[in-house]
């Protein structure tokens, strides 16, 4: 395993690379993630570092030790937080049980900093959701009926591993609970890990949209639907659902 200079041990190189590879003002889309006061992602702030950049990154400083990588993650900046998410994905992948262990509990602690979507679509899947495969996932009933946003979207966007592995019932499950939720980030959620899921079964997909079309979010049945031909989402789009409040 490399060893870190003591430079790359108080982040201070580490730090130095991601403003090389920062855009100019001009080109961050900060409307993009939504930062604007009253925004979901009011509290965030940008440095504009693109994700090839932060994942060449994180390969170069992988073996960072968890210690510094709570320091990256505690940061109000996004690209800090979600750089410290790619190298944890790698500790987590590498890693022993023991060690897997370890990164997910770090993961569930730190929950409160994977709070804008792009953290967690990065991340839910490959910790929480490869850790979650063979073992008890009740925590995703807790999750799923958290009120903070984040949490119910992680919940959701884990079940994308499962879907991977040909394991669909939680994705429906969760899905289900969430199809009254009124934000749209999570009927966005919902919709695409449907779609992932209609990949690997359409005829699960189609039965799940017949028998709660009435009430499934126009957002959610459009993402649901994309990989459907014309005249199928032609007519999915045409039944009526019931109004949202």
């Amino acid at each position: 395993m490399t060893s870190l200079s003591d430079e790359v041990l108080d982040l201070t190189q580490l730090r130095k690379h991601l403003h090389k590879t920062k855009k100019s003002p001009k080109e961050i889309k900060i409307n993009y993630y939504k930062t604007g006061p009253g925004d979901y992602a009011e509290h965030d702030q940008f440095i504009g570092v693109s994700v090839p950049q932060l994942r060449k990154i994180s390969k170069r400083y992988r073996d960072l030790p968890l210690t510094l990588i709570q320091e990256l993650i505690e940061s109000p900046i996004n690209e800090e937080r979600l750089l410290a998410l790619f190298i944890l994905i790698h500790h987590y992948q590498k890693g022993t049980a023991q060690i897997k262990q370890g990164v997910y509990q770090f993961y569930l602690v730190n929950l409160p900093y994977i709070n804008n979507w792009n953290l967690v679509d990065a991340s839910a899947h490959w910790i929480m959701g490869a850790h979650l495969l063979n073992v008890d996932k009740s925590i995703l009933l807790t999750l799923v009926r958290s009120p903070i946003l984040w949490e119910r979207r992680i919940a959701i966007v884990s079940t994308w591993y499962f879907i991977r592995h040909h394991k669909l019932e939680w994705t429906l499950q969760l899905a289900d609970t969430l199809l009254s939720d009124s934000h749209d980030l999570i009927h966005k959620a919902v919709g695409w890990m449907l779609r992932e899921l209609g990949k690997r079964d359409k005829k699960q997909l189609v039965h799940f949209i017949k028998k709660n079309i009435h009430r499934m979010p126009r957002t959610t049945l459009r993402y649901a639907i994309e990989k459907f031909t014309p005249s199928e989402r032609k007519f999915y789009l045409s039944i009526p659902r019931e109004k949202q409040a």
